[in-house]
C-alpha cells in the first residue's frame, strides 16, 4: 500500500493483498485474499473484491461483487455488476480458449475481462465467460457467453449484438 492511496471508513481488508499507487477503497467495501489491485484503482461502497486481478485504472464504483476474476486495465463496472465464480450445479468451469471451450479443472472461475470494458447497472456475468476488450455490456443484461472484442450487448425485446 502507497502512502497516496486513499483507505476509507468501513473498508475490510483481508490479506494478503496488493493495493496499487494511488487507489481509492470504500466506504465499507470487503477486499479479501489473493486479491491485487492495479494503480489508480476504485473500488467503492458494498463492493466485494475476492482472489481477483483488477488492472490499473479501472473502477467498481458500488454495489458490485468480482470473484476469482481477471479485470483489465481501465474498466468501468457498473453499480451492481455481479460476476458469478461458482455454476449452480458446482461442476467445473468450461471457459473459452482460442475458441474452443474446455474445462478450466476450476471449481470456482469468474469472468476475463480485457481492457475498456464498460457494464451498466445490474449486469449478471456466467462462470468463465470471457469479455473482449472494448466491449459494452448495456444495463440488465445477463452475460452467458463470451462477448467478443468492441462489441455493445443490449438486451431489447431480445438480445442483440451490434460492432461499436
Amino acid at each position: 500500500m502507497c502512502i497516496r492511496d486513499r483507505i476509507r471508513s468501513g473498508a475490510y481488508i483481508e490479506g494478503p493483498v496488493v493495493i496499487g499507487e494511488n487507489s481509492d477503497i470504500g466506504p465499507n467495501c470487503y477486499i479479501r485474499a489473493g486479491t491485487c489491485l492495479g494503480d489508480n484503482v476504485r473500488i467503492g461502497n458494498a463492493c466485494e473484491i475476492k482472489n481477483s486481478i483488477i488492472g490499473d485504472g479501472s473502477h467498481a464504483a458500488h454495489l458490485s461483487y468480482v470473484g476469482d476474476s481477471v479485470i483489465g486495465k481501465n474498466c468501468n463496472l457498473g453499480a451492481g455488476t455481479i460476476t458469478a465464480n461458482l455454476r449452480f450445479d458446482k461442476t467445473p468451469i468450461e471457459v473459452s480458449i482460442k475458441g474452443e471451450r474446455l474445462n478450466s479443472g476450476r471449481r470456482k472461475l469468474g469472468v476475463i475481462m480485457g481492457d475498456n470494458v464498460q457494464t451498466g447497472i445490474n449486469v449478471n456475468i456466467h462462470p468463465g465467460a470471457v469479455i473482449g476488450s472494448d466491449a459494452w455490456i448495456a444495463p440488465g443484461v445477463t452475460v452467458q457467453r463470451d462477448v467478443p472484442n468492441g462489441v455493445i450487448k443490449y438486451f431489447f425485446s431480445k438480445l442483440e449484438e451490434r460492432k461499436r
